[in-house]
Formats: C-alpha cells, sequence, structure tokens
C-alpha cells in the first residue's frame, strides 16, 4: 500500500462558513502529497469508546497549495460525520485522515479542454479543486461552469466564482431550483436539455465533462450531455447522496 493512503492525523488550522449548512476546513497534514484536483480524502473519527465513523470528502483546495488541503463539508440532518465536522470541531483539533484517493473524476492542465463543469449543490466541491487549479496553472482554454443550488445563499464559494469568472476562458451559470433574489437573471429550474444545449454549445464536441451531485441531477445530466451531442466518453461523473439542488 502506498504510504499516502495510510491513515495520518490532521490539524485543523481554520474554519470558514461558507454557507449556513457549509464549512470548509483547512487541515495541516503532516504527511502532505499533492492530489489530483478531484481526488478526495476519507475522515475518520473515533470516539473515546472506541466506536468510530468515516466518510470521505473530496479536495476543495489546488494542489499548489503546499502541507494543507481544504474540505469542503455539507452538514446533513443524519449526518454524524457531518454533524460534528461542522458544529463541534474547533480550530486546532485532530484526527484522522487518509488520501488523496481517486484516479478517475480528475482533471488538470495536463488533460486540457474544453472544460465543462456541472455541479450540484455540494457537487461543486471537486470542481472548484479543478477551478482553483486552472486559474493557478494559467490554462485558457475556455472552460464553463453550471451550477445548481436551491437558493442564492446556497451557493457555496459564490464570491470565489464570480472572480474566477472574470480570468481568462471561464463562465459560471447558476439554475436556482427554489428561490431567486430580485433581479434575478440566472435559471429558474431544475438542469434539462435545454439548458445543457445552451451551456455546452459554445464549447463544440470535443468538450469534457465533468459531473458531480445528487444521483438523480448527474443522471439528467449525463444522459442530457449525450443527447444534444457531446460523446459519452467525453463525460465522467460522480455521485453521492441528497443534497440542496
Amino acid at each position: 500500500m502506498k504510504r499516502t493512503l495510510e491513515w495520518q492525523i490532521a490539524t485543523v488550522n481554520e474554519i470558514k462558513s461558507e454557507t449556513p449548512d457549509v464549512k470548509t476546513l483547512t487541515l495541516s497534514l503532516p504527511d502532505w502529497t499533492a492530489h489530483r484536483p478531484g481526488q478526495h480524502y476519507d475522515v475518520r473519527l473515533t470516539a473515546a469508546d472506541g466506536y468510530s465513523a468515516q466518510r470521505s470528502y473530496s479536495v476543495a483546495s489546488e494542489p499548489e497549495r503546499r502541507g494543507e488541503i481544504d474540505l469542503t463539508v455539507e452538514r446533513l440532518p443524519d449526518g454524524e460525520v457531518s454533524r460534528f465536522l461542522d458544529d463541534t470541531v474547533a480550530v486546532g483539533d485532530r484526527f484522522e485522515v487518509r488520501g488523496p484517493i481517486g484516479g478517475y473524476f480528475v482533471w488538470d492542465r495536463s488533460i486540457g479542454g474544453p472544460l465543462l463543469l456541472v455541479a450540484g449543490g455540494s457537487g461543486v466541491v471537486p470542481l472548484m479543486a479543478m477551478l482553483r487549479h486552472r486559474a493557478i496553472a494559467g490554462v485558457t482554454n475556455p472552460a464553463r461552469l453550471l451550477y445548481s443550488a436551491r437558493t442564492h445563499e446556497q451557493i457555496i464559494y459564490r464570491d470565489e466564482l464570480e472572480a474566477l469568472a472574470r480570468k481568462d476562458g471561464l463562465t459560471v451559470s447558476y439554475a436556482l431550483t427554489r428561490s431567486q433574489p430580485p433581479g434575478w437573471k440566472g435559471y429558474t429550474r431544475r438542469i434539462d436539455d435545454a439548458m445543457l444545449k445552451e451551456v455546452s454549445q459554445p464549447l463544440g464536441p470535443n468538450a469534457l465533462a465533468y459531473i458531480c451531485g445528487p444521483t438523480t441531477l448527474v443522471e439528467v445530466a449525463a444522459d442530457g450531455l449525450e443527447r444534444v451531442g457531446l460523446p459519452a466518453q467525453h463525460i465522467r461523473t460522480e455521485r453521492f447522496g441528497p443534497t440542496g439542488s
């Protein structure tokens, strides 16, 4: 087994609130290894009585940051690990992590583009690692992000995404499915074929698509992209349980 897949003790250096239900934990790693954007870490929490729980969380930070990673965690009502990480963990706390893990749902500058990213709720996390890496690496190939969330307040990384969208070749589009602020000019419905065609068409048929979010959204987006002309071999997906989309 590779040493990077052994458990190590991470220390919480910083905690940032992203939305009312989402926080980013910046973790210092004694055995840091550069990840590829799209990879994840396992987190293991162990109680004094020996009970342990383990969950996987995508890395949100770019691999160019050395010695630490960001894990962005959405608080789920029945999530024993996410509730602890969001409600209880404080700066200076320590817990076990293992990673980076995964080799399929990854993108970096060596893969190129054009790049199409589709996210639902906290599915934006691994895609954010890709966008942060893209910006730092100076990639100028066109990229588009289509991000579905319930409300404007539930858009994770909202300010940073707006800043990134002002850089070379990136366009960010939002679909708010439950409510919209006054004067909203984005989409006001769930992702569908017409939306996917409108967002993806400027990238052409050679675009690479990465879709992450709840299973239903991922299936709709993947099938829809095929229907509007993107080859199946150009589409990569990652699914997880219910979240805000």
